[in-house]
């Protein structure tokens, strides 16, 4: 049988690992440049939405870890692991302060008997929100947090799948601006780093994606799951936030559609996948 024959459905997911926003967040979290003040109860209403949806509305099982107020960051749980198929692989996160958060994600993932790989090289950095798997291929964003090093070990990991590496810029991650709204749909800012990374993407490819241009850069930032008896379902950011965004979800057909906001992560550069590692544990 041919690996693409034997692919699972794209999206299809059965856990959510989620983690606690800390009191440290507002003051200590790092982020790009200077910027406006986090309000954290709105943060924690946003995040306990996001959390709600994964878990009680589209019925994942989830995996909540406490916040430590040692680690300001800890909530954006993506970066510390990239797992697919059966495979999670641990991170070495770009920015020292924030490589302890590994830790907690890799009990979840051991609890959760998957085979988890431990990223040991101490050349090597990467940041999960770096990382685009389409269902056929990764790509890899360097940027400020993801190097070379950590691109060709992840390649090495996932050696079914091929790997091409992007350039990020103007932005944190990859997924800042790019993400899978669909099964071969690719989510992309309209920037000019945006589109100069599609263009990249393309290239590089030997898979042809269709792509749903956001206006807004960090509406391309989306969650695509494909859940039992709901099919497509996007969490996508609301039109309070991104009005012109909103129009361009609205005209996905077939899909449930379910806005959540994230004004106040987004103070911090988070976007809505920074805040969850979703997992398929086949039964």
């Amino acid at each position: 049988m041919t690996m693409a024959a034997s692919l699972p459905v794209f999206g299809r997911c059965s856990h959510a690992v989620v983690r606690g926003i800390p009191d440290s967040l507002a003051a200590e979290a790092l982020r790009m440049s200077g910027g406006e003040a986090v309000d954290l109860e709105a943060a924690r209403r946003e995040h306990q939405r996001y959390t709600r949806v994964l878990g009680t509305e589209l019925g994942l099982e989830l995996r909540q870890l406490p916040a430590d107020p040692a680690l300001p960051d800890c909530v954006f749980v993506e970066d510390t692991a990239v797992v697919c198929g059966d495979t999670a692989l641990l991170t070495r996160p770009g920015a020292p302060s924030r490589r302890r958060e590994v830790e907690a994600t890799k009990q979840v993932l051991n609890d959760l008997n998957f085979n988890v790989v431990e990223m040991t090289d101490e050349a090597a950095t990467l940041d999960g929100g770096d990382i685009l798997f389409t269902g056929k291929e990764f790509f890899v964003g360097l940027s400020q947090r993801t190097n070379q090093r950590g691109a060709e070990i992840l390649a090495d990991v996932f050696k079914d799948y091929a790997v091409s590496k992007v350039s990020v810029t103007g932005t944190l991650h990859l997924k800042s601006y790019c993400t899978m709204a669909g099964p071969e749909l690719i989510a992309i800012g309209s920037s000019e780093h945006a589109q100069k990374a599609l263009q990249i993407m393309q290239e590089m490819s030997d898979h042809r994606y269709d792509k749903l241009t956001l206006p807004d850069d960090q509406a391309a930032n989306c969650v695509y799951l494909n859940i039992p008896n709901k099919g497509h379902v996007l969490l996508h950011r609301t039109a309070q936030e991104f009005p012109e965004s909103a129009k361009v979800f609205e005209k996905l057909k077939n899909y449930t559609l379910i806005p959540v906001s994230n004004t106040e992560l987004a103070k911090v550069d988070g976007g809505l996948t920074c805040c969850s590692v979703l997992l398929n544990k086949r039964a």
